[in-house]
């Protein structure tokens, strides 16, 4: 049976299919979860191959992949977001390699065989819109599954020690004790944009979920030491190209360190199926 907080993330995101579409590249901070991304995305990706999308929304990695040559298979809960995708799939031109834009739900991905991709990506928090641990755990089961062996997995959440070094500029939610204490002992936000559910991940337990089922390759924090300043990421890049490309040069060399990938903002962990 479905859980309020699928209800809830359902109802919030087909609400906001073109914030969504325009969140990884609206400024120079939302743009290094994008970047960093897609730059280990291509350092572990096979050659060639068909391409799992799971919980892909607008298909903005959907569309990369494809414009890289991979064959991809879109899925999202939300029916609102792939009926956005179709359009951008469209004006990208890249329809030829998308094999399939299926409504469907990370926990529950019985409509493909096991062992059937040559890699899997779970990106953006999907797995942060799910309740409760249990059905996490199912979710990495089920990725895993559908993977080949020695395919990469690839799956990003949104991050509690990151996002907790922004609380002190959400001091009403900070005055609210009970719904405070609650998210910094177990991660869990019912006042997700208001509304919504969000499960925030610590580092070693995203990757307890995977229960040896994967050999780790990486840690990535994607905004890294960028997360508790992004005005000031917004101001430098915009203005001091120099110290920008400098401090990308630093970002790119730190945010595998497991400390900064465990404070980001969003962090993604690397996985290869034994």
């Amino acid at each position: 049976m479905e859980t309020k907080e699928t209800k809830l993330t359902r109802k919030i995101y087909s609400e906001n299919v073109l914030r969504e579409w325009k969140r990884l590249v609206k400024d120079p901070f939302h743009r290094l979860e994008f970047d960093t991304t897609l730059k280990f995305l291509k350092r572990y990706l096979p050659k060639s191959g068909l391409i799992l999308d799971a919980g892909g929304g607008p298909g903005r990695y959907t569309i990369e992949l494809a414009k890289m040559r991979y064959d991809v298979i879109l899925l999202d809960l939300v029916p609102e977001n792939l009926e956005f995708a179709k359009k951008k799939i469209k004006q990208a031109n890249v329809q030829n390699k998308i094999k399939g834009i299926i409504t469907g739900t990370i926990t529950d991905l019985s409509k493909f065989e096991s062992n059937s991709f040559d890699a899997v990506l779970c990106l953006g928090g999907v797995l942060s819109h799910v309740h409760p641990e249990k059905e996490r755990e199912k979710a990495i089961s089920e990725l895993v599954r559908v993977a080949k062996k020695n395919a990469p997995i690839f799956v990003s959440v949104m991050g509690k020690l990151g996002t907790l070094t922004l609380t002190p500029r959400w001091v009403h939610e900070v005055k609210d004790a009970p719904h405070f204490k609650r998210f910094y002992l177990k991660g869990d936000d019912y006042q997700w944009h208001g509304k919504a559910y969000a499960h925030f991940f610590e580092l070693e337990e995203l990757k307890s979920l995977f229960a040896n089922k994967v050999e780790f390759l990486e840690n990535v924090g994607l905004e890294g030491l960028a997360t508790p300043v992004p005005e000031q990421i917004n101001k430098m890049a915009k203005k001091e190209p120099i110290a920008w490309k400098n401090w990308l040069e630093m970002h790119e060399r730190l945010c595998t360190n497991p400390t900064v990938a465990a404070f980001s903002l969003h962090f993604m962990v690397i996985g290869k199926k034994k």
